[in-house]
């Protein structure tokens, strides 16, 4: 049994739900999705009090099983006006799964600041947020630690969240205690900032009851057997890390580089030196003793994370990861990886999402504010952002309003979100997935970045993904990090009995694909409650006219192609 907490912060109350079996299962995504429609969240304005604020762990939260201690955040986005759902690793869910709380939902908005702590002893304390505020979010860990102790996890709205700028997410402790994993996109921590929480403390504990530890421990390592054991994950996420994929995408031409003029960065076979993948920066960062291979979550064997130092052998800055070094990074027209360490930073100390953040720098370069490659005004911009100026306010807005402001003609977003770094030009199949998908242009609800795309049809296309991004939402909806997708997706069947072991549930191996496609059709109806329709599932039209070199390819699929993926969904 698990407890669920809907708190009531404008008077503090607190209604307790105990949950069993599958309703504990039913997590993440799916919960945050069926939440929201029936609290009729969809036509909220999304900074208002009424806006919920959710926040799940996953089934086998609190355990050591690998990859499966992801929280997902969700509400109606502010900065898309669509459903949300942002997931991060890091220790908050292994927290919340050892004090036997499934989850919460955060109602109305306090009247004052205030930090939530969820105690081992089972109470939960609403203690003062004056103090933390306008600190950056390292130095609000410190001080939170050394209130509560070194065993708890922390939540953080970082000093932009305070003010609502739409850049902001939701920073989480890793495993070190650094508040740098972020539920980043969708402005999720705007809405925290509206709500007036400044942070949410968990306390740290020992792994919850279930229904057969036994055999759940025998699924432990067995899943973790197959992960070590497994072509992808060995031989690119754990030497690698997702910045890995830089160098794939340099190689394809689907780099963002310079606000997506250009899909390549170095041509290797011209015998430039690509400074910002994984094989330059792997090699550089261990010969000054960072880490190339670091868990972000209790448990993970992948390890897909790092930590990154200076030449000095300093730690800058965990972790540096492919969408930071392609929207941060190249976008923005950086090619020195310890340039970026620095920016990335300053980005997770005011807890923002990099992806918004470099897109949006890319607009005002395009703009003619500063030039591409000028590491010294993005530093100034951040300044301002963390200041709070009329600027650093506007700024903070993110992509879609800053490009309307300054009336520029090439702004990457869908439905007002930024374009991941993958350009949808060349990568096509993860491409109709940010245009048609509910949350926004968010690449991981069906990434497929290596899929060769330029002979298949749309149809052919558009079944592989649909077929992704079902079993991608799933996963979202268990608590389990998609790079362990080639393992899971193939092993249905280990999955549903380490969950039935957990919970004493009876799910059979079709309940994986079942849940994902449900969660796609909840999030449909939420969006199309909220108003959206096929023209908010078109790419920017610079993406139709403006071939990207080295390809010289253009975008060939419409938002009416794929506005109607999802009728396609079984029953």
């Amino acid at each position: 049994m698990r407890t669920y907490y809907d708190i009531t912060l404008s008077d503090r109350t607190i209604a307790r739900r105990d949950l069993e079996g599958e309703a504990i299962v039913r997590a993440g995504r799916y919960l945050i999705a069926r939440t929201l429609l029936e609290l009729g969240a969809a036509t909220v304005d999304p900074l208002s009090p009424q806006n919920p604020l959710i926040f799940s762990a996953g089934p086998f939260a609190g355990t050591s099983f690998s990859n499966a201690n992801r929280t997902s955040v969700g509400c109606k986005s502010p900065l898309t006006g669509g459903v949300k759902e942002a997931n991060a690793g890091g220790t908050l869910s292994y927290g919340l799964g050892q004090l036997r709380i499934a989850g919460f939902t955060l109602l109305d908005a306090s009247p004052h600041w205030v930090v939530i702590h969820f105690k081992k002893d089972g109470s939960i304390a609403f203690d003062d947020g004056a103090p933390y505020l306008g600190k950056g979010n390292f130095e609000v860990a410190r001080m939170l630690h050394a209130r509560y102790g070194k065993k708890v996890s922390l939540a953080l709205c970082g000093p932009v969240g305070e003010y609502q700028g739409l850049l902001a997410g939701i920073a989480i402790s890793d495993k070190d205690n650094r508040p740098s994993r972020l539920a980043a996109r969708g402005g999720v921590g705007a809405v925290m900032g509206a709500k007036k929480v400044k942070a949410i403390v968990v306390d740290l504990d020992r792994i919850p009851p279930l229904a057969d530890r036994k055999k759940v421990n025998a699924s432990i390592k067995d899943y973790a057997r197959m992960l070590q054991a497994d072509g992808v994950v060995a031989n690119f996420y754990a030497k690698l890390g997702t910045m890995g994929m830089a160098d794939v995408q340099n190689q394809l031409g689907g780099l963002p580089v310079r606000n997506f003029s250009a899909g390549q960065q170095a041509n290797l076979s011209a015998g430039e030196t690509f400074k910002m993948g994984a094989e330059y920066i792997g090699a550089l960062n261990t010969s000054r003793g960072g880490e190339q291979t670091h868990a972000c979550m209790p448990g993970c064997v992948i390890q897909c994370s790092n930590v990154y130092h200076d030449a000095g052998g300093k730690e800058v800055v965990s972790p540096v990861e492919y969408e930071t070094l392609g929207l941060l990074g190249t976008n923005c027209g950086i090619s020195d990886p310890d340039d970026l360490a620095a920016l990335n930073f300053i980005a997770n100390d005011l807890g923002v999402d990099t992806i918004e953040l470099g897109a949006m720098l890319g607009v005002l370069m395009e703009a003619g504010l500063g030039k591409f490659g000028d590491v010294q005004f993005m530093t100034d911009c951040l300044a301002e952002i963390r200041q709070g100026t009329e600027q650093g306010r506007l700024w903070a807005q993110g992509t879609a309003r800053v490009g309307e402001h300054y009336h520029v003609r090439r702004v990457p977003v869908i439905k007002k979100q930024a374009i991941s770094a993958y350009d949808p030009r060349v990568v096509e199949a993860t491409g109709i997935g940010m245009m048609a998908t509910a949350q926004g242009a968010d690449h991981t609800v069906g990434n497929l970045p290596r899929l060769k795309t330029r002979e298949m049809d749309a149809e052919s296309l558009i079944s592989q993904s649909l077929l992704h991004q079902t079993r991608v939402a799933a996963s979202d909806s268990l608590g389990l990090c998609i790079f362990g997708m080639t393992v899971t997706n193939p092993n249905t069947e280990f999955l549903t009995a380490a969950l039935n072991a957990a919970h004493g549930t009876h799910l059979t191996a079709d309940f994986f694909e079942a849940l994902g496609r449900e969660t796609l059709r909840l999030e449909r109806a939420f969006n199309r409650q909220a108003g959206f329709t096929e023209k908010d599932d078109e790419l920017p039209a610079f993406f139709y006219s403006e071939p990207v070199p080295p390809t010289d390819r253009v975008a060939r699929f419409h938002g009416a192609e794929v506005h109607t993926m999802y009728d396609r969904l079984p029953a």
